[in-house]
């Protein structure tokens, strides 16, 4: 769980430093000025950084489920070359993902403006520059990781319908405190990182505009 962690922890803060400096740098020199260059760049992060955090979210919970349902297997299941290459292939798949993302969306030509409604360069701002229809190539790598992300969480949920069903089973009300314990922390960032993320990217047009768009 310390291991994967530290990639969770170096994941913020590549958040952090893909989007917040240039913010801040732009706001001391009273400029909005982004290059092509680091717009692309900025984009290839956050969605390469997004994907990570799910999937070593996912990854979690499946450390979770074989600590309390298969605790004698643990070393086994989960030693250390085992989190490395599960570690690796959450990395690489996320670069991947974000590699085609980013090209298909900078291979759209643009011509409706320059100007993005967002203090940070994100793939919704820059299709909507586009005056041409072959988003529709971005939409279905976007449509690819939804199913992706919807496959994690469902991976999620069922690790902790296994899980709850394993802890309620442990005889003394101690035991089952402490392997509730150990779960809590990971629930509430798996709530708090889908519930946003779905806020800021699945609410309804209805509700959406320019102002809420950039609080969110």
């Amino acid at each position: 769980m310390c291991f994967f962690l530290l990639n969770v922890s170096v994941i913020d803060l590549g958040y952090i430093s893909t989007t917040v400096p240039k913010a801040m740098g732009n706001s001391l020199w009273e400029t909005r000025a982004l290059s092509y260059e680091g717009c692309a760049t900025q984009i290839f992060l956050f969605i390469s950084l997004l994907a990570a955090e799910f999937e070593f979210l996912t990854v979690m919970a499946y450390d979770r489920y074989v600590a309390i349902c298969k605790p004698l297997h643990y070393g086994t299941l989960l030693g250390s070359r085992a989190c490395v290459h599960m570690a690796a292939a959450a990395w690489g798949s996320c670069f991947f993902y974000a590699l085609l993302n980013t090209a298909n969306t900078f291979s759209i030509p643009l011509c409706q403006s320059n100007s993005l409604g967002q203090f940070f360069c994100e793939i919704p701002q820059i299709l909507e520059l586009s005056c041409t229809h072959s988003y529709l190539r971005e939409l279905g790598i976007i449509v690819v990781g939804v199913l992706v992300a919807f496959c994690c969480f469902v991976f999620i949920v069922v690790s902790y319908v296994q899980i709850l069903r394993a802890v309620l089973r442990i005889p003394s009300e101690q035991g089952r405190h402490k392997a509730f314990s150990t779960c809590l922390p990971h629930l509430a960032v798996v709530s708090l990182f889908i519930s946003i993320g779905a806020l800021a990217y699945l609410k309804p047009s209805s509700i959406s505009s320019p102002s809420l768009d950039l609080a969110v």
